[in-house]
């Protein structure tokens, strides 16, 4: 299933994609697109409704976040080894996670803020994975039931906040509008393998990154497991999994978001984004 979340900001509605790429509102069936809903059983009762049967929403309806009341917003850094090489970063020995604040979360066509201040504002494709069931010290054999499906994420990233203000990454990873998510969520059981996708980012229709999960140094079922050993992850979190190589730090020169801009970014079977650049 493809499950996403359309209204204004605050106010969306959960709704499913059908084969004709009809918007259905699903809010009869479900309070939102997450806690519980997300949990294989929830999952299961979704694909026993008939969708022709749902109220067709407005095709031109904005599109929020495809998960709401996120708890966790989990990143992995340097996960693709031709982007930490572009970073001037080795390869880590173990998955480097940071947190985003979830209070940057926003649908994947909303304006895209430059904050105050900020001369070096980034992108980044990234592969999410949202959390349908409660994990905690997991084996990375089991690790992939937990997962309620994917999504695509920019892990937009203010290059100077991160790296040249001191403390952790998370100064440079959490301002307003810095975690478009979605369009859909799409159930892992339409994910043949998470681990060969190929992902895309344009800035003003020229292609910076073109890579694939394929090149992932720490998959799916790994990452789950690992972040598993040091905090419970509870349905409807997200992790992150990490950018390929093309992000404007790692151009030469560097080469940083303006103002009036436009990025469009996408992963194979999870849909597209579109965001203007704006100012905070």
């Amino acid at each position: 299933m493809k499950l996403l979340r359309v209204g204004p900001a605050g106010q969306e509605k959960p709704a499913a994609l059908d084969e004709a790429g009809t918007l259905r509102d699903l809010s009869a069936h479900v309070e939102d697109i997450s806690g519980a809903t997300l949990s294989d059983d929830g999952l299961a009762a979704l694909r026993q409704i008939d969708l022709a049967t749902l109220p067709e929403l407005p095709a031109d309806s904005r599109v929020g976040p495809c998960v709401g009341q996120v708890g966790k917003f989990m990143c992995i850094g340097l996960n693709y080894s031709d982007h930490a090489a572009e970073s001037g970063m080795e390869v880590p020995a173990h998955p480097v996670l940071f947190m985003k604040a979830t209070s940057a979360i926003c649908g994947p066509n909303d304006d895209v803020l430059i904050p105050r201040n900020s001369q070096k504002t980034d992108w980044e494709v990234e592969l999410g994975v949202v959390i349908g069931k409660k994990a905690s010290y997991v084996e990375e054999a089991d690790a992939m039931g937990h997962v309620a499906g994917y999504c695509v994420v920019n892990d937009v990233s203010e290059r100077a906040f991160q790296m040249e203000f001191s403390g952790q990454w998370v100064k440079g990873k959490s301002a307003d509008t810095f975690g478009p998510i979605g369009p859909w969520l799409v159930t892992r059981d339409e994910v043949a393998d998470p681990q060969d996708l190929d992902m895309w980012l344009e800035v003003d229709s020229h292609r910076y990154q073109d890579g694939s999960t394929r090149t992932m140094v720490y998959g799916v079922a790994h990452l789950v497991h690992h972040l598993s050993q040091f905090m419970t992850l509870h349905p409807g979190d997200i992790i992150s999994t990490g950018t390929p190589p093309g992000v404007g730090l790692g151009q030469k020169p560097p080469v940083y978001l303006r103002r009036g801009q436009v990025m469009e970014l996408g992963i194979e079977g999870l849909g597209r984004q579109r965001q203007t650049v704006g100012q905070a």
